[in-house]
């Protein structure tokens, strides 16, 4: 790994107008300041303006992939964008070093009429590449693109999933010395995430990544160290398991719960207890997890569901634990409270934080009683941070196997 940084920011900031009004009276002002040699009022705030980014400060060597993560405006794409050149910083240096490849926006530096033969040489051009070596290497961006018949079709035509695998195509072969990737590994079917992963893992060694995602499993996969940003200013930087903790602290203290449902029964309290019957609001990774709930019924329904279900702050449901799939039979007596623990021997989500919907639902699975979104939030801890969802633990065990030369020997 070289010594000297990639990519090195200090000190960045950079600010923007509330209205369109603001943005062209200042824009206009700071480039005539640039024009006459002047420095701009970086520090001060004029009116209507905010900071977007400030004071941010980190480095990036040869090999390495910085994670950046963090609310939506909370300055990632900005950032990126002050990376690349296209807008200039009001505060601070950026310096970077070689040839850099960008995938900021889906289709950015792509002509709409231009078919996508023609984009490859002027997308490539606009990345440092001369003509003759896209041509030596156009073969493998339409391998890697997989756009097959539609390459001499016009780009306007092409789905948003082409087009992000085009732009990816054409940057990959660069071979860039820093990568800048924002969120394109979003868009696109399995099979391409993969290709993108494999070759983003090729280039690492030979590059500097900074690489902007809202997917804490990709962060968890490339990322050497992570920056979360929050309003503009960063609130960590450190190893991606702790970054992605702080990242979901973010969105946990902003959860509303919601509720819905007829109201006949109804869930008055949910909490986790750990395996001593302690309540808690973390647990390690691997280790039994009780859920315990009181729910009361105005009248008497016999063999309800008791529904919990587990959901990322993506919004993604990543399991549950249902009373019915559970073979278990529950009858509630009208104007009676029962209680009700859910005992989970081995707890196996992937570290982060979950939120937790609890429902009260009819034998059937249709009437829904009680309905308690975001009801209660849970921090799952672990020493690293997996790709997937679910985690087993497993007895690992090395099977004694012949040698070559034994094998060679019968």
């Amino acid at each position: 790994m070289s010594e000297e940084p990639l990519i090195s920011v200090e000190r960045l900031g950079k600010k923007f107008g509330k209205s369109l009004k603001h943005n062209m009276l200042y824009g206009v002002a700071d480039l005539t300041r640039d024009f006459l040699g002047q420095s701009r009022r970086g520090a001060t705030l004029r009116e209507g303006e905010f900071w977007s980014l400030e004071d941010i400060n980190f480095q990036v060597r040869r090999g390495e992939c910085l994670g950046i993560i963090g609310p939506n405006g909370a300055g990632k794409s900005t950032l990126l964008k002050l990376l690349n050149g296209i807008i200039a910083p009001d505060q601070g240096r950026v310096e970077i070093a070689h040839r850099v490849g960008a995938l900021i926006e889906v289709g950015a530096g792509f002509h709409p009429m231009l078919t996508g033969r023609e984009n490859i040489f002027v997308n490539g051009a606009i990345l440092g590449m001369s003509k003759e070596e896209i041509g030596k290497k156009f073969d493998a961006i339409v391998d890697f693109a997989d756009i097959g018949a539609f390459i001499d079709s016009p780009v306007k035509h092409y789905s948003s999933g082409m087009y992000v695998r085009l732009g990816f195509a054409i940057a990959a072969q660069v071979e860039p010395d820093v990568l800048l990737i924002d969120e394109v590994l979003a868009v696109g079917d399995a099979g391409f995430r993969s290709k993108c992963y494999n070759c983003i893992g090729h280039l690492a060694s030979r590059c500097a990544i900074v690489f902007v995602s809202h997917a804490m499993a990709a962060i968890s996969r490339l990322s050497t160290r992570v920056l979360v940003l929050d309003h503009g200013r960063a609130v960590f930087h450190g190893q991606p398991p702790e970054a992605i903790s702080c990242y979901h602290r973010l969105f946990d203290a902003r959860v509303q719960p919601s509720r819905q449902g007829l109201g006949t029964a109804r869930i008055h309290s949910v909490e986790f207890i750990d395996a001593s019957g302690r309540k808690v609001r973390s647990i390690r990774q691997g280790q039994p997890l009780g859920v315990r709930l009181a729910v009361y019924s105005q009248v008497a329904i016999t063999n309800v569901c008791l529904d919990l279900v587990f959901v990322s702050l993506a919004d993604e449901v990543v399991a549950e634990c249902n009373s019915q799939l559970s073979g278990m039979s529950i009858d509630l007596m009208a104007n009676r409270e029962i209680q009700v623990l859910a005992l989970i021997d081995s707890f196996s989500l992937n570290a982060g934080d979950y939120r937790l919907s609890a429902l009260v639902l009819s034998a059937d699975m249709v009437t829904h009683y009680d309905w308690q979104k975001d009801v209660a939030s849970l921090e799952v801890c672990a020493d690293r941070v997996g790709v997937a969802g679910q985690q087993y633990r497993a007895q690992w065990t090395i099977e004694e196997r012949a040698s070559m030369d034994s094998k060679e020997a019968r």
